[in-house]
This record gives structure tokens, sequence and C-alpha cells, in this order.
């Protein structure tokens, strides 16, 4: 059950986003606190590089793993550092849709007034 949100957080975490169209299904959702929906797949495999485009580096790590049959709940340590240099560290929390091994939904929270207030400062 873990394996498709593993090669999610391997994928983003080496910019490898074309390895994210294995791990989704086709009508896959991201849905982030503060933003409008992305749906389906084309348009959430666009949406990573852009979100993170800013960034030159980061890395999700996962440092709590909740898991039932049709989802799994992970809590992130995000760690970035944007392309001035400036470092960028906040908590989320990643809730995972799936069916067949798939991903058919990502709903992340965090603190959206922290993020940008590092972001933006």
């Amino acid at each position: 059950m873990r394996a498709p949100v593993e090669q999610y957080f391997a994928a983003l975490n080496a910019d490898a986003y074309d390895d994210l169209a294995a791990v989704f299904t086709d009508d896959v959702e991201i849905h982030t606190v503060g933003a409008k929906p992305v749906v389906g797949r084309a348009a959430v495999l666009a949406h990573f590089p852009r979100v993170l485009a800013g960034y030159a580096e980061h890395c999700d790590r996962v440092t709590r793993w909740i898991e039932t049959p049709e989802a799994i709940v992970t809590e992130i340590e995000f760690t970035g550092r944007l392309g001035d240099g400036r470092p960028v560290v906040f908590p989320a929390l990643d809730v995972f849709d799936l069916r067949a091994d798939r991903i058919t939904r990502v709903t992340t929270w965090y603190d959206t007034r922290d993020v940008r207030r590092q972001v933006l400062a």
C-alpha cells in the first residue's frame, strides 16, 4: 500500500517529475490549502515543476505514516533553499487516497502564512 506514496516522494525529492506519471490515476486530484484543485494527470504533472521552480533544493521528509486500506496520511518536514539561498522549513500533512495501487487524490495542509513569510521575506 505504501509503495506508490514512497515513489511519489522519491520522484518529488529528485525532481524526477516524469516518474510521477506511474503513481497517479488518470483522474488524480491535488488539493492544497489555499489553492484551486489541480485535476487530471497531465495538469498534475505540470503542477509540481511550477510549484517547486523557485527552490534551488527541496526535500519532503516523511516523519510519520498512518495507513488504512484506502488512504495513507503522512506528516512531513519540508526543508528547502530558495534560489537566493534563503532557507524554507515547515511541517505539512498529506493525505493520499489510493485505488488499485495508484494515487487518486493528494490533499495537503500547511501553515500558508508561515510559508509565505519565509518565501516573500
